[in-house]
């Protein structure tokens, strides 16, 4: 019989972004002499708002150190507050990092310890206090704030590979990437695989981007053999390049794999079609949509003059 295994989750596809979290917990006394005490720092423990405060604070710091499936990440801001309400006392703790994955388990775990230590410090003056209410009340910066992206986008995948079209070869990056962009909601209404040839690169790149189509991902040809052209062809028709997307996805894969640099891919609209050239690798092809996607949509919201902040 094999025993379970507790694996985190894997973040390591995961792009850093500002992370902000907001939760808050409620300690409720029950005569307004406690509150009083409080106030005036006769509390016998000492300094109620101060000492919870520093275990709120070091609490969130370690968060994952209680919480198995918590990752350690680093807290680049941390507030606590205490706000008195009749006989309620709100804790307020807000963080913020700039990381894979969010804070809002740090933000409760704060809340939590700082409402626990308050409790420890008043229950000699009142037997009835209580903790209620430990709620998330924001959260920023992840996935669902950067996936707002326009419908019905439509998608053509050409792989550039002599080897494949000869078919001495079988594609597994076109594939890979059909299935990606299938998931970022994408309609994929070709896939085609073409040798690395400059004119024809540049033939089904004028025909795709006359067609209408939305998105046009080149799959290999970005390296450095003679035979990768890719980019070559590909940049002289471009009517505006974003060298940004491509410089986010090689910073992305060099934190990787060393070789991550000598990409060559260019990213750009061909009037309103918006090209981007892949590695022939799978991992590689692969880690390039991690890198970019879902936040390159967005610039189908500006082309469609969409405000944007």
């Amino acid at each position: 019989m094999e025993s379970e295994q507790i694996i985190m989750v894997n973040i390591t596809h995961k792009s850093n972004s500002l992370r902000q979290a907001i939760a808050t917990a409620i300690v409720s006394v029950s005569k307004q002499g406690t509150i009083e005490a409080i106030k005036n720092k006769t509390v016998p423990k000492g300094d109620v708002f101060e000492f919870s405060r520093a275990a709120g604070l070091l609490a969130l710091k370690k968060t994952s150190d209680v919480i198995p499936d918590c990752h350690p990440l680093p807290i680049e801001f941390a507030s606590i507050k205490h706000a008195i309400e009749g006989l309620n006392i709100i804790v307020t703790v807000e963080v913020h990092t700039i990381y894979k994955t969010g804070v809002e388990v740090e933000a409760m775990h704060g809340a939590a310890i700082t409402a626990l230590t308050m409790y420890d410090m008043l229950k000699p003056l009142d037997k009835e206090v209580e903790i209620s209410h430990i709620k998330l009340e924001s959260k920023k910066g992840g996935k669902t704030d950067f996936n707002q992206q326009p419908s019905n986008l439509k998608a053509v995948v050409i792989v550039c590979s002599d080897s494949v079209s000869k078919k001495e070869k079988q594609d597994s990056s076109g594939k890979k990437i059909v299935q990606l962009l299938t998931a970022h909601q994408m309609e994929v209404i070709a896939q085609e695989t073409i040798a690395d040839d400059f004119a024809l690169i540049q033939q089904k790149a004028k025909e795709y981007a006359d067609n209408g189509c939305d998105l046009l991902v080149f799959v290999g040809g970005t390296g450095l053999s003679p035979r990768d052209i890719t980019p070559d062809a590909i940049k002289t028709l471009l009517t505006r390049e974003i060298p940004g997307i491509m410089e986010t996805a090689r910073n992305y894969g060099q934190q990787r794999m060393p070789y991550a640099m000598l990409s060559r891919g260019v990213c750009g609209f061909i009037n309103k079609t918006l090209v981007i050239t892949l590695p022939g690798s799978p991992k590689g092809a692969a880690e390039t949509i991690d890198a970019v996607f879902p936040s390159i949509l967005h610039v189908f919201k500006i082309a469609e003059g969409m405000r944007h902040d």
